[in-house]
């Protein structure tokens, strides 16, 4: 069943009432206050607190970046939002290196000043959103996942560093998170905003950071419960976004950034409340919570569906938070830890946890075991194989093509070993730019159904939008094998097909093997059919009917019916995430035979030990 809370606004106020103890005691496990000094001298934390010590000594050698309106303008003038955003991250990076800096030592002066200085200038900015999320907003009304975040940092800020930081600035940071979060979040003569009503990671974000932050600064009670009753509003629509498998179908990165915004703010209205409003106590919340150990084929690399990134380190605070506090949540394993500067955004609510939450003596093993899974609602078949030969990892999916940060990619498949690139890969995020969230996306690669593992039929490449969808004819999970038959058909309308389709089974015994079959029916006329296999491996030919995948550790034998497909090796290119460019490779195994109503193609990927040619 799906999660409602609906506590009303007169409890909240009573329950406001009610709350514990100083706030600066709040981030720990016990309620009681965070033992800075004991962290800073702890071998089990050392290697986090050096890296935070060289992102803050890098940032004290450079001046605070300075945000024009020239640079501002620049994603409404020409679509490129990183010039501007490498600017304002960096900043956020100070504030979050500083102010860990600052509580972990707090008898250094250079961080303290610099940890002021960097909220001054913080507080200085037109606005705290970022110009690709405002398009016509107004700057003193609007508040997107960056200006939420930004006024919860502060927040917290205020309350870890207790009175360590000047009074007037302290006084101005309150004025300005209210001037630009709270004031304009209550204020009834504008229209909602659009994340109210979202079912995805914006909701969590931004109602999240708003609620936590009403909780932190300790604004009149009536005030407050109003703040938090919309919010919890906010992540009813959000936890609408899953079904009841908890998958998140924006992927495991995603999953850390919605979900940890939920969990976070979730963790503050449990304790100001008394233990009252409880937002993890539901069967579906602690579903939400257990995809994580789920969404991984091998170490930090996860079923890359959708904008997701190939390599996804753990939020350890997060992960170790819900481990400790949900049945069925398994530590994870260390080695995957997210690094201080992993987050190009430098959030300072994951960074904080990732200290305060961590659990240096939990029992944890040194890589995911081995397991398969089905998400339903979601249409995932994800399977890891660890053995003395090396971690393999499967996934492949169904669902359909009007999905959240969507794909054309129903009945697309992802095949990897240990750290050997993506023999099947998914492309994950493009450069986020105007075009790509615009009338140009599916030209690019990276979501465009030409840069995935499918089929193109009679030249046609998949449709976008919800009716092109699959439909599962079976989904099995065995000790040897497991097994995904899909329908394919609605994905190509117009393209002559009556039926397509999609068959995977995965052996998982000794080096794991998957064949995949994919039988086509026209309805009137028969049709061309052309393969497609994405991969980050480079391709050999070496015999008929065979093409070597070649990893550092591990190669692939792709095996094919040589009488029924040419092929044809394409190296391509495209721009990743941070806009910078990435190739992979092309391989199109096209039918040679036009006419007949009925086509069956059956693929084999063998792993085999790294042999050379």
């Amino acid at each position: 069943m799906r999660t409602n809370y609906d506590w009303p606004k007169e409890s909240l106020v009573e329950w406001l009432t009610e709350q514990p103890a100083a706030l600066s005691d709040v981030y720990t496990y016990s309620g009681n206050k965070a033992d800075w000094s004991g962290i800073a001298e702890s071998p089990a934390y050392s290697d986090m607190i050096g890296e935070i010590r060289a992102e803050g000594e890098r940032l004290l050698k450079r001046p605070i970046p300075v945000l024009t309106r020239e640079i501002y303008d620049l994603f409404e003038k020409s679509g490129n939002r990183l010039i501007y955003e490498g600017l304002y991250f960096e900043r956020r990076s100070r504030l979050t290196s500083f102010a860990l800096l600052h509580c972990l030592f707090p008898d250094l002066p250079a961080y303290r000043q610099a940890l002021t200085d960097t909220i001054e200038a913080i507080l200085e900015e037109m606005t705290w959103c970022l110009p690709a999320h405002m398009r016509g907003n107004p700057v003193d009304r609007h508040i997107d996942l960056f200006a939420s975040e930004t006024g919860f940092a502060l927040a917290e800020i205020l309350t870890i560093t207790e009175q360590s930081l000047p009074s007037a600035l302290r006084e101005e940071i309150r004025a300005q998170i209210e001037r630009r979060i709270v004031t304009p979040y209550l204020d009834n003569q504008y229209p909602p905003y659009h994340w109210e009503t979202a079912d995805h990671n914006w909701a969590a974000v931004c109602a999240g950071s708003i609620g936590a932050t009403a909780i932190l600064l300790g604004i009149e009670k009536e005030r407050a419960a109003a703040v938090l009753y919309r919010a919890i509003g906010t992540m009813n629509h959000y936890l609408s976004g899953f079904g009841e498998d908890g998958a998140c179908a924006e992927g495991p990165g995603y999953w850390n950034y919605g979900f940890g915004y939920f969990v976070y703010f979730a963790d503050l209205l449990k304790r100001a409340t008394g233990g009252h409003a409880d937002l993890l106590d539901s069967h579906h919340v602690r579903s939400i919570a257990g995809f994580q150990q789920k969404a991984y084929l091998a170490g930090n690399r996860p079923a890359n569906f959708s904008d997701a990134s190939s390599h996804v380190s753990v939020n350890i605070g997060l992960s170790d938070y819900l481990a400790s506090r949900v049945e069925g949540v398994d530590y994870a394993p260390l080695g995957i830890r997210a690094g201080f500067t992993d987050d190009h955004c430098s959030r300072f609510a994951h960074a904080l946890r990732n200290l305060l939450w961590f659990r240096p003596e939990a029992p944890r093993q040194s890589d995911w075991p081995s397991g398969s899974w089905y998400l339903a609602d979601v249409q995932w078949l994800i399977s890891r194989v660890s053995n003395a030969s090396g971690s393999f990892g499967f996934a492949a999916k169904g669902g359909h093509n009007d999905e959240p940060h969507n794909h054309n990619d129903v009945g697309h498949f992802i095949l990897i070993a240990d750290d050997d690139p993506a023999f099947a890969a998914d492309l994950g995020s493009g450069e986020y730019t105007a075009q790509y969230f615009g009338e140009g996306r599916y030209e690019y690669d990276c979501t465009g159904a030409q840069g995935h593992s499918l089929p193109i039929v009679n030249g046609q490449l998949q449709a976008v939008g919800a009716g092109s969808k699959a439909s599962v004819d079976w989904a099995e999970r065995g000790e040897l094998a497991d097994r995904l038959k899909l329908e394919l058909a609605a994905c190509y309308p117009g393209s002559g097909l009556a039926a397509l389709e999609r068959e995977f089974v995965w052996r998982k015994t000794g080096l794991p093997e998957l064949e995949l079959t994919d039988t086509f029916r026209f309805g009137k006329e028969g049709g061309a059919v052309t393969e497609v296999i994405v991969s980050k491996c480079p391709p050999f030919v070496r015999s008929e009917g065979q093409i070597m995948l070649k990893g550092s550790r591990h190669s692939v034998l792709l095996c094919y019916e040589p009488q029924s497909l040419d092929v044809s090796i394409a190296e391509c290119v495209y721009s990743n995430h941070s806009g910078q460019e990435e190739g992979y490779y092309r391989i199109s195994l096209i039918s040679k035979d036009e006419a007949s109503l009925e086509k069956t193609f059956k693929l084999n990927f063998k792993f085999q030990e790294q042999v050379e040619s």
